[in-house]
């Protein structure tokens, strides 16, 4: 797909993109959860919408109207009676005409009506294909319509919040506002190559570099908030690892709130992987519990210590837990350098130890008592620190990986850009530097990217998104 100039007026390029694509089918599909409910809404979309208005409605609708109507089978029989709306291109979520009908939500009843619209010459949409149709015929970037599944999906207040915020096109803004700026400057060395012959050394001008600094320094923000965005969508895996009956299972059971994990006096009680999600001030904490690390001899006990290995390997933080009145340091010789750990002394009602944080050799290490329940807002505000969360959403805006990886490439050909200019002055190098970067923003927002990947973002979206 061609990259368009951010400088476009949303309006002239959702028609440049109308005349590239041209979706000849419509579609149809339930465009709420399947089940019994209230409510159900069947939604089409395409140019064969006045033929199934025609047909199962009987008459026209008023574009934008809401009326009281009749869903008629093929042989004049009433399916159901319920809302009807029509909205006419290009005036609609998908750009093109869209019927909603919004009727009883029992699943016969539902079947009933999609068999009778796809015996008019419609299809079942794939999953996410209204999206895609929306981001196709311009009406949202790729972006917002990731921002929908993530709105749909989110698991707390502050992630949905980031997630409208996304949907309502400020994350792609500030992409916009940054693309504006490369693109002037590369305008700007460009020129300055075209005029080699000139006296004056344009290249060699500090107000490109300070320029170029000031561009660096909005990408750097932007990747905060996205990397903000990325914690409350993603969240972090934290791996609790240490000998048997340290409090491992505890300490999962106090942070999950509820007994996930058989806590017993007897070594080796936990064998497998328990996982559990957790939300802390919004952030989501996938939290897992691995078996005890020792010398076993029992084979399932092996099993169990080599998946707590496996999982050590994919955390983002591990939490080794030691017991404070009776300390034993674990073969931790696998993941030395691994992954970041935290080591958390349990058990100081037995010690009669005050809680606490210090580091000692660039290693944090937290006394708390899970049985007292003290010292654990220590461990909650050091994960949260570690990955350097902050609880205040505020201009925040929900991201996924290959937005922190498409920030991070533009971020490196950038400060490539900068090299090439204060040290050689070598203006072509520099503009294609640029031009990388403004390539790696405009996958962001779906402006340049690749059917392969359009194919696996809707293709997580859900049926009738």
């Amino acid at each position: 797909m061609v990259c368009y100039a951010s400088s476009r007026k949303r309006d002239d390029r959702e028609e440049e993109v109308s005349e590239i694509f041209h979706v000849v089918d419509t579609i149809v599909a339930q465009a709420t959860p399947s089940g019994r409910g209230g409510i159900a809404v069947v939604r089409v979309s395409g140019p064969q919408v006045t033929n199934v208005i025609h047909h199962v409605l009987g008459h026209e609708l008023s574009p934008r109207q809401a009326a009281y109507h009749r869903f008629y089978d093929v042989d004049g029989a009433v399916i159901d009676e319920g809302i009807a709306i029509f909205f006419s291109r290009p005036n609609s979520f998908t750009g093109e005409d869209v019927l909603e009908l919004h009727g009883h939500g029992g699943p016969v009843v539902v079947d009933l009506l999609l068999q009778r619209i796809l015996s008019l010459g419609p299809r079942l949409a794939r999953p996410g294909e209204f999206s895609e149709r929306a981001y196709l015929n311009g009406k949202i970037d790729l972006a917002q319509a990731e921002s929908i599944a993530d709105l749909i999906n989110a698991s707390s207040q502050q992630a949905a919040r980031s997630a409208i915020r996304s949907l309502q096109g400020e994350f792609s803004k500030e992409i916009y506002a940054l693309n504006e700026k490369i693109i002037y400057l590369r305008t700007y060395i460009e020129a300055a190559i075209d005029f080699t012959d000139e006296e004056i050394d344009f290249l060699g001008d500090e107000k490109i570099a300070t320029l170029l600094s000031k561009i660096l320094e909005d990408l750097n923000t932007i990747q905060q908030k996205a990397k903000q965005g990325s914690f409350l969508r993603e969240g972090i895996t934290v791996v609790i690892v240490g000998e048997p009956n340290v409090g491992k299972s505890s300490l999962l059971n106090y942070l999950s709130g509820k007994e996930v994990a058989i806590v017993t006096d007897i070594p080796g009680t936990t064998r497998d992987v328990l996982r559990n999600d957790i939300l802390i001030d919004g952030m989501p904490i996938h939290i897992i519990d691995t078996a005890g690390l020792r010398h076993s001899d029992d084979l399932v006990e092996q099993e169990g210590i080599r998946r707590a290995y496996h999982e050590m390997e994919k955390a983002d933080i591990i939490l080794h837990v030691v017991d404070a009145a009776n300390a034993v340091s674990s073969d931790m010789t696998r993941w030395e350098n691994s992954r970041p750990r935290i080591t958390i002394r349990n058990k100081i009602d037995l010690t009669r130890e005050q809680p606490s944080i210090k580091n000692e050799n660039s290693e944090t290490i937290i006394s708390l008592s899970v049985k007292l329940g003290v010292g654990i807002d220590l461990l909650k505000s050091h994960i949260k620190a570690q990955v350097g969360y902050c609880p205040t959403t505020e201009g925040t805006y929900l991201a996924r990986r290959r937005h922190l990886d498409a920030l991070a490439r533009a971020k490196t050909h950038l400060q490539e850009s900068l090299m090439q200019l204060r040290q050689s002055h070598a203006g072509e190098l520099a503009a294609e530097d640029l031009r990388l970067a403004h390539l790696s923003l405009c996958e962001i927002t779906g402006e340049f990217t690749t059917d392969d990947l359009l194919g696996h973002i809707f293709s997580s979206f859900c049926i009738g998104k």
